[in-house]
């Protein structure tokens, strides 16, 4: 029995991926020096973020500068890569985790920063770190039922408030080495933006055809990442653990469904940390070289991290060349979707 959820498109294609980084660079060696006597007393040693997580840096926005005002940017950069006027966009989906308030959706923020039309329907599909995906799969689906022609799906994501708040709580006397270890996760976190145009494929045929993929479920894992903007906890190694096997059950029951395993061109793997990375890589007998990483430099950015990945390499991937999106959020659920360049 196929325990997956298998997904396909008959005429989708990727117009464009765009990503804008957020310009201030954040070291892990700085964070280690706000913690230092934090450290020193719970007896930790300092360099974790960079020596095991492998993450050098990550980016915040400039003070003021707000979630939906960075989904814009790259909305608007997709927009323009893909030479498509904002009046002919049919969905726009916000699938940001970084949210100022509950109401109302950051969509309606992007539509009209963007000038997008009164008929574009438009929403937020949460989702943890696998938003992204979701929101393609949910934009594609319209597209293939012929209720639109083109649909924007972007994301801002934004760590300084969640880090700065983290390391003041972590520089607080009463603070444990357990404390640390349990909000670990938060300061791997990072800020960008990204955003892409779908269409359909008969309109344009020079675009890169979205084939489709699998999703699969894990969630009674739903308490091993729990987080809003003040705080995130962590089961950090359960969270591997659960990641992995849900990861490598959904690729074990794709078989029948798709030929991933006789190797594709491209992994575009959600970027968490060095040892996700790896670990992934050996269990799925991935090519860890076909795999590019985004993280060491810009950390995890929740759901932009696929298309800012996908966006820092799309110059290099040639014609033809079969790329594998391969996305994993809190809760845990898993998405694997697959592009023709």
């Amino acid at each position: 029995m196929n325990e997956n959820s298998v997904i396909t498109h008959r005429n989708v294609g990727v117009l464009a991926v765009e990503a804008v980084e957020a310009p201030e660079i954040v070291t892990s060696a700085w964070i280690d020096e706000q913690l230092a006597e934090t450290y020193e007393r719970t007896g930790l040693k300092p360099g974790t973020l960079a020596e095991l997580a492998g993450i050098e840096a990550r980016r915040w926005w400039p003070e003021g500068v707000t979630f939906d005002q960075a989904a814009a940017m790259a909305g608007r950069a997709a927009l323009d890569a893909a030479d498509i006027d904002p009046s002919r966009v049919g969905m726009l989906i916000s699938t940001s985790v970084c949210k100022h308030h509950l109401e109302p959706s950051v969509a309606c923020a992007v539509h009209h920063q963007l000038q997008l039309g009164p008929s574009c329907l438009n929403f937020d599909v949460g989702n943890a770190c696998l938003g992204f995906i979701n929101g393609m799969q949910i934009a594609a689906a319209a597209i293939d039922a012929g209720a639109i022609d083109y649909a924007l799906i972007v994301d801002g994501e934004g760590s300084r408030y969640t880090q700065e708040t983290t390391i003041a709580r972590l520089q607080q006397p009463t603070t444990e080495a357990a404390d640390v270890f349990a909000e670990f996760a938060s300061l791997t976190l990072g800020s960008g933006a990204a955003a892409a145009v779908l269409c359909r494929l008969d309109e344009h045929p020079e675009a890169h055809r979205l084939v489709g993929g699998v999703a699969r479920a894990g969630t009674q894992h739903h308490g091993l990442c729990v987080g809003d903007l003040d705080r995130m906890t962590t089961d950090t190694h359960g969270l591997l653990v659960a990641g992995l096997d849900l990861g490598e059950a959904a690729w074990k029951h794709s078989g029948h469904d798709f030929d991933w395993e006789v190797g594709m061109d491209w992994y575009i793997i959600h970027q968490v940390s060095q040892v996700h990375t790896r670990l992934m890589t050996e269990r799925l007998g991935i090519d860890p070289d076909k795999a590019p990483l985004t993280f060491p430099q810009y950390g995890n950015v929740g759901p932009a991290a696929i298309p800012i990945t996908l966006a820092s390499v799309a110059d290099r991937i040639e014609t033809g060349d079969r790329v594998l999106c391969m996305g994993i959020g809190s809760g845990l659920n898993t998405s694997f979707t697959e592009i023709v360049w």
